[in-house]
C-alpha cells in the first residue's frame, strides 16, 4: 500500500473519530477505530485518547500481536483492539473496524435487546439485523470471543452493557 493511501485512510480514520466525538458517541477516552493495511498490520487508535485529539500522527501501526510498528513514543493500542483483530482473523475481506458507544446503541446493548426488528427502513436496508454479543469483561480474550459468531453473518453488534462494534469494506461503511 503506496504512502498516500495510507494518508487518506490516516485521514478518515480520524474523520471518523471525530465524528464519533461530536457525536457524543464516547464519553472522555472511549471507542477506538481501526483499518487492516495490505501488507497484513493495522492502523489503530491509541489507548487513553479523547477522539477530539485523534491526528494522523498519533495513529499506531500494529502487527497482529498488538507489537506498535510505528507511532509516537509512549502511546500503545487499546486492549479492545483484541476484538478488531478477531473480525479480520474471522473474515478476512473486512478492512475496517470501528467500536463506539452510541447512546440509542448503548442503551440498547444494557437492556439486553439486539436490534432485531425492522424500526426504520433505512436501518434494516443498511446494517440489518444487530445481535447482542454476550457480556464479557472489558480488554479480556472473552471479549473477541464474544463477538466471533457474528463476523461472517453481521455487520456489527452490541456489546452486552457497553456499547457496539461495527465493521466493513472500509473505515467510512464502518
Amino acid at each position: 500500500m503506496d504512502t498516500a493511501r495510507i494518508n487518506e485512510l490516516k485521514d478518515q480514520i480520524c474523520d471518523v473519530c471525530h465524528k464519533m466525538w461530536q457525536l457524543g458517541w464516547g464519553a472522555a477516552n472511549d471507542g477506538n477505530v481501526s483499518a487492516r493495511l495490505d501488507d497484513g498490520t493495522f492502523l489503530c487508535t491509541p489507548t487513553g485518547m479523547s477522539k477530539s485529539f485523534i491526528t494522523p500522527e498519533k495513529l499506531l501501526r500494529v502487527d497482529k500481536d498488538l507489537k506498535v510498528l510505528e507511532g509516537q513514543e509512549g502511546l500503545r493500542p487499546s486492549s479492545e483492539m483484541k476484538m478488531h483483530l478477531r473480525v479480520y482473523k474471522e473474515n478476512p475481506k473486512i478492512k475496517a473496524g470501528v467500536h463506539a458507544h452510541p447512546p440509542a446503541a448503548t442503551s440498547y446493548a444494557i437492556a439486553g435487546l439486539p436490534l432485531n426488528h425492522a424500526i426504520l427502513t433505512e436501518a434494516v436496508m443498511g446494517i440489518g439485523e444487530i445481535p447482542i454479543a454476550p457480556y464479557a469483561m472489558p480488554g479480556t480474550q472473552e471479549v473477541p470471543d464474544s463477538i466471533a459468531p457474528f463476523v461472517n453473518t453481521h455487520n456489527g453488534c452490541l456489546l452486552a452493557n457497553h456499547g457496539a462494534l461495527a465493521w466493513g469494506n472500509d473505515v467510512m461503511e464502518a
